[in-house]
This record gives structure tokens, C-alpha cells and sequence, in this order.
């Protein structure tokens, strides 16, 4: 299972009850964030949740408020005396930026490593989570810009007759339901494919926001589990707005929602001068039924559906 928290749903600037963009992703005590907008670490100390274990960070792009709350949760990090490498993911000129922002944070205890993002998509795991693979793709805004999927794959099920039939003793049996080859001194090698079915429906996430509708993000966030996508703005007269400044309205998400055919869809990155996005929640349900208004800290488990 994966365990989600959206930390921030603001976009451009902090508002006293939305701070700014960042989502928070767990899974098997390994945890990832996307973008660190200013107030990042306050809706993390709401939610009970620490800095230090975190061992990725991806940015989709570098606009202040997608990046400006990282000098401060870097110093936290380190002042929780945090040693491990930290990764940190974006488009190209990330350890440029990031290290620009750290004139204020210079002394840290811990490595960052750097992959910059080049092309449409690059697909990605961490050794920690080889089966927790990272996507990022492009999108459309006005600079560089990626959205992300995480996906989860889940083997197959153990087939008891299969091992049994193949000689297979028990003890042997855990590695390779883990996806483990076995090697025996005499030479027997047992193979993960010997006792298991075919790889069966995983976890699918999908973020992204800053960007205009694009086919890349329908075909990225098909079949997801949770889309959570940009909702700039919910007044229809701002269509326009959206169109020139490379954002989305609510409705436009929505309609990619429907098209991709997702479980469920959490609008974020709200204009400041969206003040009641409940407001606009009745016609863009009429798109895509399954929409949610996010406010910061909104969280959910993401589990394997039963087949």
C-alpha cells in the first residue's frame, strides 16, 4: 500500500489556511515528496510527519512556489542529524538551483545527489524501492515542466502446486515469492517464474500540475488510482486566464480525469484569489463524478483492489 498526503494546494502565494504546493508519498517506510512550496513543513509537522526519512525529492519545476520551502526543510533535515543521501529529481538546471538556493543553507550533513530530467519521459527506481518506479513526463507550461507517476507492482500469486510439483523445498519458498532467484550449491537453480502467475493490477498515482491539458497527461494518468491534478481556477469566465498563463481550469481536469479513466481525482494548486472552490465542485462533478476539492493535509491510503 501507499500512503498519500498533500501537504499544500496554493499556488503563486501562502494563504493563512493554504500553503503552498507539495505531496507527500510512503511506502514500505521509504518516502518520496514532490515540490517543497512555502508552508511544506508545516502541514508536515500537523500531520505527525518527519523530514528525516525522506529519501527523494522530485520538482516538477522551478517556480518559487514549488521550491521556495526547500532551504528550510533541508536545515531541519540536517539539524535531525540526518547522514543519508538524499536524491533530488527535476528538469535540467536542478543542481544549479538547488544549490543557489543553499547559500542560506550551506552546511548540511548529509550527500544530495542529482538526476536532471531530459526529453518527454524518464522512468525510474530507487534501490531502496525496486518496485516502487517513478515516471516523470512533460508537460505544458511556460518553462520546463514535468508531472509524475508512481506506480507499485504487485507480483503474482504464489502457486503452492507448482512448487511442489517443481521439488521445490519450503525454505526456498519466501525468496522466490519475493521475486528471488536461488542458487544451490549443486548447481539447481530455482527461478521466481517456476511459482508464480502472471504480475497482477498494482498501484497507480499521478501528479501534476502548472500545465495546459495535454494528451501526455491523459495517457500518463491512465488507470491511475489517484490523479491528483492542478485546479487553477473554478470560475468559468477564467478560461481564458488559464489558456494564457498555462494553467487549467477545474473543468479541463476533470475532462482528463474521464478520459483517462482514473479511480479518483484531487484538484490543487488553487489562484489565491480562489477563495471557495466547493463553489464550483457541482458542474465540474457533472464532468467527472469522482472529484475532490483537496485542502492541505488531505490524506489517503492507497491499497492493492482485490481481483
Amino acid at each position: 500500500m501507499i500512503d498519500v498526503c498533500l501537504l499544500g494546494t496554493g499556488g503563486m502565494m501562502p494563504l493563512p489556511s493554504r500553503f503552498l504546493t507539495s505531496l507527500y508519498v510512503r511506502y514500505n517506510g521509504r518516502c518520496v515528496l514532490i515540490d517543497c512550496g512555502e508552508g511544506t513543513q508545516i502541514t508536515m509537522k500537523k500531520r505527525g510527519i518527519s523530514a528525516k526519512p525522506i529519501d527523494v525529492i522530485c520538482f516538477t519545476h522551478y517556480h518559487a512556489d514549488h521550491i521556495s520551502g526547500l532551504p528550510g526543510l533541508l536545515l531541519t533535515m540536517g539539524n535531525a542529524e540526518r547522514t543519508e543521501p538524499l536524491l533530488m529529481v527535476g528538469p535540467k538546471g536542478l543542481e544549479r538551483v538547488v544549490n543557489s538556493l543553499r547559500v542560506i543553507a550551506p552546511e548540511l550533513p548529509f550527500e544530495i545527489r542529482f538526476r536532471e530530467l531530459e526529453g518527454d519521459e524518464n522512468s525510474f527506481t530507487v534501490e531502496e524501492m525496486p518496485d516502487f518506479e517513478i515516471k516523470a513526463f512533460r508537460v505544458n507550461h511556460n518553462i520546463t515542466c514535468y508531472g509524475y507517476t508512481m506506480s507499485l507492482r504487485r507480483k503474482g500469486k504464489f502457486n503452492v502446486e507448482a512448487a511442489q510439483a517443481a521439488g521445490i523445498d519450503r525454505r526456498y519458498w519466501n525468496p522466490l515469492q519475493k521475486g528471488e532467484t536461488v542458487f544451490l550449491e549443486d548447481g539447481t537453480v530455482y527461478t521466481p517464474d517456476m511459482v508464480l502467475g502472471q504480475e497482477r493490477k498494482g498501484i497507480k498515482l499521478t501528479y501534476c500540475t502548472d500545465s495546459r491539458p495535454t494528451d501526455s497527461i491523459v495517457r500518463n494518468a491512465s488507470g491511475s488510482d489517484l490523479f491528483i491534478c492542478e485546479g487553477m481556477y473554478g470560475e468559468p469566465d477564467k478560461l481564458e486566464k488559464a489558456r494564457e498563463n498555462k494553467h487549467m481550469t477545474f473543468y479541463e481536469a476533470a475532462r482528463m480525469a474521464r478520459d483517462a479513466g482514473v479511480q479518483e481525482m484531487w484538484l490543487t494548486h488553487y489562484s489565491p484569489s480562489l477563495v471557495n472552490p466547493m463553489e464550483f465542485m457541482q458542474d465540474t462533478k457533472k464532468i467527472f463524478s469522482n472529484t475532490i476539492a483537496a485542502k492541505d493535509g488531505r490524506s489517503m491510503e492507497l491499497k492493492f483492489r482485490e481481483e
